[in-house]
């Protein structure tokens, strides 16, 4: 049975590693956002507004316990679902967590080529969303680093390099 559970921060490539990680296992793949998207009938941004963080969180926190129960699996997580109740170490315990860890600035540079609506960042100035970057991932690291795998990402900026980190998981995860 394979079950791997991505995490890192947002633009750190959860979603595009993780389909091509599960196209290479030949395993089904899981966004836990989408995910909650579907079940809910809501978008991310809809259950922000409406219940606000506190009450997005119990619902991925629900979710992920929901999902994670699946067989041959790979998941991609939300950047904050691992600092939030026993997430990380329930995550350790159903399979095998790899955080994808890149620099404040790639994943700057990442967020910005992104087209899709994250709602901490919503408002904010680029030197804001900078600044907001590195003081969440300094609060996040303590979570992220309990991980079971680390891969760096910071060189990942091309679909070639994206095949590459998809067979560096691939060989990290059979030891």
């Amino acid at each position: 049975m394979t079950r791997i559970i991505l995490i890192g921060y947002m633009g750190a490539g959860k979603t595009t590693i993780g389909k091509a990680l599960a196209k290479a296992l030949g395993v089904t793949f899981y966004d836990l956002d989408w995910y909650i998207e579907t079940r809910m009938h809501r978008t991310v941004k809809q259950i922000f507004d409406a219940e606000g963080e506190e009450g997005f969180r119990r619902i991925e926190h629900n979710l992920l316990h929901e999902v994670a129960e699946f067989e041959n699996v790979v998941i991609s997580c939300g950047g904050g679902t691992p600092c939030f109740f026993d997430n990380i170490d329930y995550m350790n315990r159903q399979g095998k967590v790899i955080y994808l860890k890149a620099s404040p600035e790639v994943l700057y540079e990442h967020l910005k080529m992104g087209k899709s609506v994250r709602p901490l960042l919503l408002n904010k100035t680029p030197g804001q969303v900078r600044e907001f970057i590195v003081e969440q991932l300094a609060h996040r690291e303590q979570f992220y680093s309990k991980a079971n795998y680390t891969l760096d990402i910071n060189l990942l900026d091309n679909h070639d390099k994206i095949n590459i980190t998809v067979d560096k998981l691939q060989k990290l995860i059979e030891k």
